[in-house]
């Protein structure tokens, strides 16, 4: 039986230190100290795996004491508990003892559950790491074999051939140009809607090409401030702008012999646009801070959702920037362009979905499909993805059903599961009558079909349309709908 990780518990206030030990004691064994010195002494004949500290405490504070931890056993993982919350002391905590985390008075014990149960499994990864860089040491020739089975495994998970498609799918064309492009050492642009998957056919472009034993790199570039997004590519120098305590390489310094992915390139402002076509064009950048200029050897490959040529057009983007990144264009059409992909695509992240969360489930009950196929997919495969996983956790039973699915893809029209069971047809336009005699029509048929189409369950009805009960009711008997009626018992009336 493994024993339970250890924490020490510092704080001068007895019933504070009792508090923290009981809510902790279930599930580690748990030191207590009311004072710095008797603290030291449990640390130097204890198996230490992290400290909840106290900040106020006389003669020492609390970051004072961790500091010293810090430099004596460096791998337990300090934690500060106080009631200020001043930011100087925040950040001097963080630079001094090297504060993993801070929490704040009055805490809550779920709270304290979980920083522990965090602090302790990182200090058992720190542990993981020393042994495995001790390995890397001791026994190079065989953590260099494993280091190779691994890139080919990953490889092999980013392989053109494990993008799920059918046979006949438009994305067939798509990955055979970009297996083409791939050998090439060329700037690619990826052009998709979002969810379609761009990031997905950038791997495996990178894996497929030779630069594949380096690393990929992604940074999505709509998601970052201009500021903040030039530190995180270029990297910046200690100083540089406040907060900038130490170096920080930047990503396109960590993917030097490998491949720079700028997703979202399409959303970054023309004066930013000025700063990456100085990259592509010289290979080489000045982190923030210095004059320095620092070259790499990377592949780019970008992607946007936006038609790029009608930004140039418009003025948005920079025409050079644009020829820059177009050393090959690869479309890919969104979902509602391939349905014969939807059935093979739905199977396998149900699959994926029952394996990840210990389901099991068949499959999808007769009918599901054709909704899943007519449905547009404005989100694209990520929807689709979410609509499965939706579809798992509310399943009671090893079949998807109707039942399951979203409001918002079951208003696409009836399907017919059996011909002893047809549901009503889809809402027609009236083309008589005045205006409000056309909507009192229409939202007639539409209740008709919905209700229908629910099994005559008021209950879901009244859900997927958005109404109370009692606002469905009065609806259903002011146009005289009732069970078994038909379209032949639609009183349509103004009232």
């Amino acid at each position: 039986m493994v024993a339970p990780a250890c924490i020490l518990v510092v704080d001068d206030e007895p019933r504070s230190v009792e508090v923290i030990a009981r809510i902790l004691r279930e599930d580690f064994e748990v030191l207590s100290a009311t004072s710095v010195e008797q603290a030291r002494a449990l640390l130097e004949n204890n198996w230490v795996h992290a400290i909840f500290c106290d900040q106020r405490m006389p003669g020492m504070s609390g970051v004072e004491f961790l500091a010293e931890v810090r430099a004596r056993w460096p791998d337990i993982v300090r934690m500060i508990v106080t009631g200020y919350t001043e930011p100087d002391d925040m950040i001097d905590a963080i630079n001094q003892a090297g504060i993993y985390q801070y929490i704040t008075k009055p805490w809550h014990p779920d709270q304290l559950l979980l920083a522990a149960r965090n602090a302790t499994q990182l200090f058992t990864m720190q542990r993981e790491y020393e042994r495995l860089s001790l390995e890397l040491r001791l026994a190079p020739p065989v953590v260099e074999g494993r280091l190779r089975q691994q890139r080919e495994r990953v490889a092999g998970s980013y392989h053109f051939d494990s993008i799920i498609r059918s046979p006949a799918s438009p994305m067939c064309d798509v990955c055979r140009q970009a297996a083409k492009t791939a050998v090439f050492d060329i700037p690619v642009l990826i052009e998709g809607e979002t969810g379609t998957g761009k990031e997905l056919l950038a791997r495996a472009v990178h894996y497929a090409s030779q630069r594949s034993a380096g690393a990929f790199v992604a940074v999505n570039c709509g998601a970052i401030p201009d500021d903040l997004l030039e530190s995180e590519l270029f990297g910046h120098r200690k100083g540089a702008f406040t907060g900038a305590h130490a170096n920080r390489r930047g990503l396109v310094e960590e993917a030097d012999g490998g491949t720079l992915f700028l997703d979202e390139i399409g959303d970054i402002s023309p004066a930013f646009q000025v700063k990456i076509l100085r990259f592509l064009q010289e290979g080489e950048f000045r982190p923030l801070g210095t004059n320095e200029t620092t070259r790499v050897d990377v592949r780019v490959l970008a992607a946007t959702h936006r038609d790029l040529r009608a930004e140039v057009r418009a003025g948005r983007f920079r025409e050079d920037l644009y020829f820059r990144l177009t050393g090959m264009v690869l479309s890919i059409p969104p979902l509602r362009s391939r349905p014969a992909d939807i059935h093979v695509l739905a199977q396998h992240l149900l699959d994926a979905a029952c394996a990840r969360h210990g389901r099991h489930v068949r499959g999808f009950a007769p009918g599901v499909m054709d909704v899943l196929v007519r449905y547009a997919w404005p989100g694209n495969v990520r929807e689709l993805q979410n609509e499965i996983l939706r579809m798992l956790v509310l399943a009671e039973s090893d079949c998807l059903g109707l039942d399951l699915l979203s409001p918002m893809l079951m208003g696409v029209g009836p399907v017919t599961v059996t011909p002893q069971a047809p549901l009503a047809a889809e809402p027609t336009v009236h083309d008589s009558g005045t205006l409000q005699e056309r909507m009192d029509a229409l939202e007639a048929d539409v209740l008709m079909e919905t209700i229908a189409r629910c099994g005559w369950n008021k209950s879901l009805t009244a859900r997927e349309l958005g109404l109370s009960r009692v606002g469905l009711r009065a609806k259903l008997e002011r146009y005289g709908i009732v069970p078994d009626a038909g379209k032949q018992s639609l009183q349509k009336g103004n009232s």
